[in-house]
This record gives C-alpha cells, sequence and structure tokens, in this order.
C-alpha cells in the first residue's frame, strides 16, 4: 500500500540489520500475541518477554511458538537473566533458555551491579551459544555513567560478542538516555553517535516524542526498542512520514 504514494523512505526487508523494531511484551496474553502478530510482524524484529514475565505468564511456550512462526525473534528480557545470576544460577538459566530453545540472549546489569569484566564473560560465553544482545545502563536513577562510559562500556560488549547494544531507558523512557522528564540527554546521545556505528546500537524509546526525536535526527531506519505491542503500526507512520510529527521529513524541499 505504501508504494501508492511517492517520497516515502526506503525501508529494509526482514531480516535486516538497521531499521530495527524491538517491542516490549510485558504479559500479553497468548489470544492478544496472535492479534499483535497479525498486524505487527512485518515490522517487529524482536519482541522482548520484558523483565521476569515469562517465569509467570500463562501461555508463555505458545506465545514463544507465535512469536517465532510469524518471522519475529522473542527472548527475555534481562532482568531475569540478573535474577539467575545473583543466586548463582547461570547454569540454570542457560538450561531455561535451552528448554524453550530461545536462540536470542539479553545480558544486563541494569537492576542487578555485575562487574564490568563479569558480564563481558556472560557475553562471551552466551556468544559461543547463540546471538548476545546486551543492555547498557543502569535502571536505578543514582546510577549515572559519564558519556565516555557509555561509549566505552558499549564498545567493550561489542567487542566481546554482542550483537546489538541497547542504550537503557526503562519501559518509562525516564532514565538512562534521558532525563527524568523523558526529554533527550543530549550529551549521552550526541557521545555515543558519534563513536559506535548506529546501526549497533539499539535506543529505548517509548515515547512517541522520543522515537520522533530519533527518526529525524538519525533516518527512518534508526533501531528502535521497548516499543508498546499497540504502537507498532504508529511507529511504522512515523519512520515513513505518514504522520504529523514527521509529515515533512522526507519531502521535497519542492514540496514543503
Amino acid at each position: 500500500m505504501k508504494n501508492i504514494i511517492p517520497y516515502l523512505p526506503e525501508r529494509p526487508s526482514k531480516p535486516r540489520n538497521s531499521g530495527l523494531t524491538m517491542v516490549m511484551d510485558k504479559g500479553l496474553s497468548v489470544r492478544e500475541a496472535e492479534d499483535f502478530m497479525s498486524v505487527g510482524s512485518e515490522y517487529t524484529d524482536f519482541v522482548k518477554l520484558g523483565f521476569g514475565t515469562s517465569l509467570i505468564t500463562p501461555g508463555f511456550e505458545k506465545k514463544i511458538k507465535i512469536y517465532r512462526k510469524a518471522g519475529t525473534i522473542p527472548y527475555l528480557g534481562g532482568t531475569l537473566f540478573e535474577a539467575f545470576v545473583i543466586r548463582n544460577m547461570f547454569r540454570e538459566y542457560v538450561e531455561f533458555l535451552d528448554k524453550n530453545k530461545i536462540e536470542l540472549v539479553e545480558v544486563s546489569d541494569g537492576a542487578y551491579d555485575i562487574e564490568h569484566s563479569r558480564k563481558l564473560e556472560y557475553i562471551r560465553t552466551l556468544a559461543k551459544r547463540g546471538t548476545v544482545i546486551s543492555e547498557v545502563g543502569s535502571k536505578k536513577k543514582d546510577v549515572v555513567y559519564s558519556p565516555d562510559e557509555w561509549v566505552a562500556m558499549m564498545k567493550s560488549e561489542l567487542d566481546a560478542g554482542s550483537l546489538k547494544v541497547i542504550a537503557e531507558a526503562r519501559e518509562s523512557g525516564t532514565i538512562g538516555i534521558y532525563n527524568e522528564d523523558g526529554s533527550i540527554n543530549n550529551e549521552i546521545i550526541k557521545a555515543i553517535s558519534e563513536h559506535v556505528k548506529l546501526e549497533n546500537v539499539i535506543w529505548e524509546a517509548p515515547l512517541k516524542s522520543q522515537q520522533t526525536w530519533f527518526i529525524k535526527h538519525f533516518g527512518a531506519n534508526v533501531n528502535l526498542g521497548n516499543i508498546a505491542p499497540g504502537e507498532i503500526i504508529p511507529l511504522e507512520t512515523l519512520r515513513l512520514g505518514l504522520r504529523g510529527d514527521t509529515f515533512f521529513q522526507f519531502l521535497p524541499d519542492a514540496l514543503k
């Protein structure tokens, strides 16, 4: 349908390396997951089963199959990884992944402070098993990293074997790469974008204002994460300039 009008940005087809969208499933039912995939599978690359929801959500195993059959990649939130690790149950965590055939793994230290060298070891170990993405940034407001620290951690985690690094914002979009009011922390994002390849970063952007900012600054094919299932189509219209916030973004000057 989008081809019936000109001047829309090109979006790569799946599987893609840029223009990725990671959606946060915070406990959808099986039927809701089916409904979500019926309209959103084309635009969704990853589905994160947030925090530790996979342990308590009825029909978890069925949802994994639904997402996989629809051509998206399901994985478990990094907080669940941390919950196992803090209990010295890393082996049991890997067994849980294997049992449910979860190939993609998120390694994070947002809730539980893991020494960074140890985090890198987890990344190296899990990268031998399958695909790893790692999350940088703390979920705690009193833990603040300098722009240089953000860059150094991202680079070292990519070097250790992470396919992508996620810039932490929480599902509220009020921490990490954002200020408490949800506005952009320009200093941090500027440093990351200047020193880490954009295709290697997934920016958590749960709020429309944040999604708009990244699309305007980095283009339609910026990687975005922590998107609500009901926002997948609205986000795609933002990427294509089919919504008021980015309406003029991709039009030639003659039409503006």
